[in-house]
């Protein structure tokens, strides 16, 4: 039976049994981010269950080569295709939990599990979980909280964290305003209407939205003497958020960056919720920030979950923020979760990151805006590297060690579920041309084996290649259905046996058995072609194409790195090792190449300088290579 009221959680009862530990050290983790309802269905065939057998049953084939485009031959057909991605797809929490052998032995330990809550019922396109209109229920398009609940102990049970999204800022499109001002032309009907855009000020309020989306509901605590049919799909719920105060009622943002508009004004139709008010210290939490934190202690004591990712932070206070954090850290610790993790969506840059978490304590900060596009384009030549590995240097605005802060405080990766950074065109690193597929594993590869905890956007290790002017293009359904990867139909993706899942799956074992792959300080290393002249490499014009190496080092281990952004030729580069770490005459191993070949060699240690050591590397086309 779902509550209906934060008052009949049993908060006793829920926390009387042992918990799932945290992580001794959460840079120690591999993430994985996946949006559930396109993820899987349950339904494929012939792909390996959790304990590593071949499934023989299931409707859904797997991919093959030649399936791609096969949903795009007509006009019509391309509708379709298209259309489907805009709505729910059929992913659900059992067809998660019967892909955990696929992830573990993939080397995922810790996966990021979009909103699981229950939506508004009239919007389709809210299949990705961000519009709440019970916050203590489990979307049934996802399956049931007890499905959660086993999903969560399936992945503890081979080895996995579950981080759940969860979102403060803002509920679903519940209610429907009754505007006054701004009267609009729609540009494609040419009608005129009253839109209720922010401007600082409160509209009327017509009522909650029934399941159809109309506001047949008085906008106040529902009488279900009177409305019987408004439970369990209309007006929002529990029953505390039915109190007008919990929302701003000011209309939806227009100027993403202008305070206070981002922070008191709807996201879109998303629906702005109070979170109280005051400076950092002396916040003054809302009743609906009081009943937000009983709502996901809830979720952790019944779900047992590791860990939240906060939708959305740069729009909500940063006093509502560290009030939050607060509460659940001590919920958490309570019951034995020592290490219960807070990773913060701040947009805004590496500035606007530091300064939150700092003030907030909120435990890791999600792709810091930089990140993603310097290491994408970093990969395919079009970045220097250094860009890229000075963002976790030591710096004014850090004050720290790049190995004391950054190493468990950002969680990197370069392709999501929205791309902001992209504008409106969307695509993921494997779009758009044969050479960024070539180069795949080494974008994967650098974020596994460079500073911060790595996160693998669901289909990288199948290289997707989604592209468009929605997000919907970067959203495939990884089990198929109607709107499956490399636009096709009804075929699955869960293929252990392409090059690029075989291979990180090889160098992710590497990082766990290393901890100076996990821990260590890194360093962007000068090269030579000669021998004689050495510096960090750089783009010669707009691209580069070169070897790019770079080392972790942890107490007296070095471990040197590269990869190549050449994805045609192999390239051979003279790369400075540490002077003191590394003797004349000495030998670096090479563990791992996308060459396996090279996997044995050793590389002699050259005093090429009196300060200067150095190997002659070579890195394969579009390779990796790790020597110790």
């Amino acid at each position: 039976m779902v509550e209906r009221s934060l008052k009949e959680i049993d908060f006793d009862q829920l926390c009387q049994r042992p918990f799932h530990p945290s992580p001794a050290a959460w840079e120690d983790e591999v993430f994985y981010f996946l949006l559930l309802d396109r993820f899987s269905d349950g339904q494929e065939q012939g792909y390996r269950d959790n304990d590593g057998q071949i499934v023989a049953s299931g409707a859904t084939p797997l991919f093959q080569p030649g399936d791609e485009n096969k949903a795009i031959l007509t006009p019509k057909e391309a509708t379709r295709w298209r259309e489907a991605g805009g709505k729910w797809a059929g992913g659900t929490l059992k067809g998660l939990t019967g892909k955990m052998g696929y992830l573990q032995r993939l080397g995922v330990t810790a996966l990021w599990v979009s909103p699981v809550f229950k939506q508004v019922s009239f919007d389709e396109g809210n299949y990705h979980g961000y519009g709440i209109q019970n916050f203590l229920d489990v979307d049934p398009h996802l399956g049931t909280r007890e499905d959660l609940r086993e999903m969560v102990k399936t992945a503890h049970k081979h080895g996995l964290c579950v981080i759940l999204d969860v979102i403060l800022n803002h509920a679903g499109n519940i209610f429907a305003y009754d505007p006054d001002r701004y009267w609009t032309e729609n540009q494609q009907t040419g009608e005129w209407y009253l839109d209720p855009r922010w401007d600082g000020y409160p509209y009327r309020v017509k009522g909650f939205n029934d399941e159809h989306g109309q506001p047949t509901l008085p906008f106040g605590p529902v009488d279900l003497q009177q409305y019987p049919w408004a439970w369990p799909h209309s007006a929002v719920w529990p029953v505390e958020f039915q109190e007008p105060s919990f929302y701003t009622q000011k209309g939806y943002i227009t100027n993403w960056d202008y305070d206070p508009e981002y922070l008191d004004a709807d996201f879109f139709s998303l629906k702005d919720i109070d979170l109280g008010q005051g400076p950092v210290e002396g916040y003054q939490p809302s009743p609906a920030l009081l009943a937000l934190c009983q709502v996901y202690k809830f979720w952790i004591a019944y779900a047992d979950v590791d860990g939240f990712r906060v939708d959305t932070v740069k729009h909500m206070d940063l006093g509502a923020t560290r009030y939050f954090a607060s509460t659940i850290h001590e919920f958490a610790e309570r019951i034995g979760k020592e290490r219960f993790y807070l990773i913060g969506e701040i947009t805004g840059g590496r500035a606007r990151a530091f300064i939150t978490m700092e003030e907030t304590g909120l435990d890791a900060a999600l792709g810091i805006d930089d990140i993603p596009d310097k290491l994408e384009y970093l990969v395919k030549g079009y970045r220097n590297p250094s860009e890229y590995f000075n963002l976790f240097r030591n710096s004014l605005l850090v004050q720290k060690g790049s190995h004391l802060w950054f190493k468990d405080k950002v969680v990197t990766m370069y392709d999501d579920h929205d791309q902001v950074r992209k504008g409106n065109h969307k695509a993921r690193f494997c779009a758009g041309s044969e050479a960024n597929k070539k180069l795949a594993l080494n974008a994967l590869a650098l974020n596994a084996t460079t500073l911060g905890i790595p996160c693998i956007y669901y289909g990288s290790e199948q290289c997707f290649d989604g592209e468009g002017d929605s997000d919907r293009y970067i959203r495939e359904a990884m089990f198929g259905g109607e709107f499956g990867a490399f636009r096709s139909r009804h075929r699955h993706f869960f293929n252990e046996d392409t090059s690029v899942y075989r291979e990180l799956a090889k160098i992710l074992a590497i990082r766990q058995e290393k901890i100076v792959l996990r821990r260590g300080r890194q360093y962007l290393r000068p090269i030579s072609g000669d021998g004689q002249n050495f510096g960090v490499p750089q783009m010669l014009g707009d691209q580069i194409r070169s070897v790019v190496a770079w080392s972790r080092i942890f107490d007296t281990e070095e471990m040197l790195l590269a990869i190549n952004t050449d994805a045609d030729n192999p390239r051979i580069a003279w790369v400075v090792v540490d002077n003191n770490l590394q003797p004349e005459g000495g030998h670096m191993k090479c563990i791992y190449s996308t060459d396996p070949g090279q996997i044995g060699q050793e590389l002699e240690v050259k005093q090429l300088h009196p300060d200067l050591k150095a190997v002659l590397l070579t890195a394969p086309a579009a390779g990796f290579v790790i020597f110790e």
